[in-house]
């Protein structure tokens, strides 16, 4: 019984993800091929049932090998990786010219950055600390589109219609004549002052990722100054990169949370029908 399970977890783990990839390879596309133009040449089906056992040893073994799993591995990651691309330059189209002439002077800078260190170092390969940068200017397009649908929401929100509904909630709560009745509007009030909280929060959130966006157009200015006067390559091992790294999760998080709370709330209204207190592209 110990081998039966045993063996049916092993059957569990198998992935079938991999078995389509090597069913797919042009190398098993054209012998199968090959098997069918032997079939049609020598009017047997000998070909096609040597190619049919063949094909379940290709795909019993193949899938399961350690070295093709990571090509597999690696053409996800690369089309992940490609598929991230694409998006964010859709991403980008979508900005306003400013914000697009924002993101653009960053890339420029970025690579500007990385060419002068080749230049002035005569490097062959960048440290993984410029290598990061490429990571930083998608850092400040993310950013930068999550303030700017931020601030859209800000100005979106009608809060005096909040502050109307909470008075409201408040007289029904008082004015409730059963326990079922007043226990509703207690919750609707609770609801109301939680959503008026989250506008702070959603105007603090706004105000950092604006100081984030800052710090990484300073970061990389600051950046482009020190290679373009660097005396050794040793002296920019010293600069700091963690720290601007470390703010940026740290933003990130922030913003996460916030997102919670504020799509919790969202949600809420839509459910009782205060399409008012919604951010017009939430309707």
């Amino acid at each position: 019984m110990a081998d039966l399970a045993k063996y049916q977890q092993s059957l569990e783990k198998f992935q079938t993800s991999y078995a389509k990839e090597a069913i797919k390879e042009p190398a098993n596309f054209w012998g199968l091929a090959g098997f069918a133009v032997a079939a049609a040449y020598t009017g047997s089906v000998i070909p096609l049932l040597v190619a049919l056992i063949v094909e379940v040893m290709y795909v019993m073994l193949v899938p399961n090998l350690p070295w093709y799993r990571q090509i597999v591995q690696r053409r996800e990651k690369e089309r992940l990786f490609q598929l991230a691309k694409s998006n964010r330059e859709k991403l980008i189209k979508s900005f306003t010219p400013r914000e697009r002439e924002a993101v653009e002077y960053l890339r420029w800078l970025k690579e500007k950055i990385q060419d002068n260190y080749r230049k002035f170092t005569g490097a062959g390969r960048l440290p993984q600390n410029l290598v990061a940068l490429d990571q930083r200017w998608e850092d400040f397009v993310d950013l930068l589109d999550v303030y700017r649908r931020r601030k859209q929401h800000l100005k979106s929100i009608n809060r005096q219609a909040v502050h109307n509904q909470l008075s409201q909630a408040y007289r029904a709560a008082e004015a409730a004549t059963d326990e079922k009745t007043k226990r509703i509007q207690q919750t609707n009030v609770e609801i109301l002052k939680r959503r008026i909280a989250s506008f702070d929060e959603i105007e603090r959130s706004v105000k950092l990722v604006e100081g984030q966006l800052q710090s990484i157009e300073n970061f990389f200015s600051y950046l482009n100054d020190e290679i373009v006067t660097m005396s050794t390559p040793e002296k920019f091992s010293l600069l700091d990169f963690e720290q601007l790294s470390d703010s940026i999760a740290m933003t990130k998080q922030m913003l996460d949370a916030t997102a919670d709370s504020v799509g919790q709330l969202d949600a809420y209204n839509r459910e009782m029908g205060n399409y008012e207190l919604l951010p017009e592209g939430n309707r």
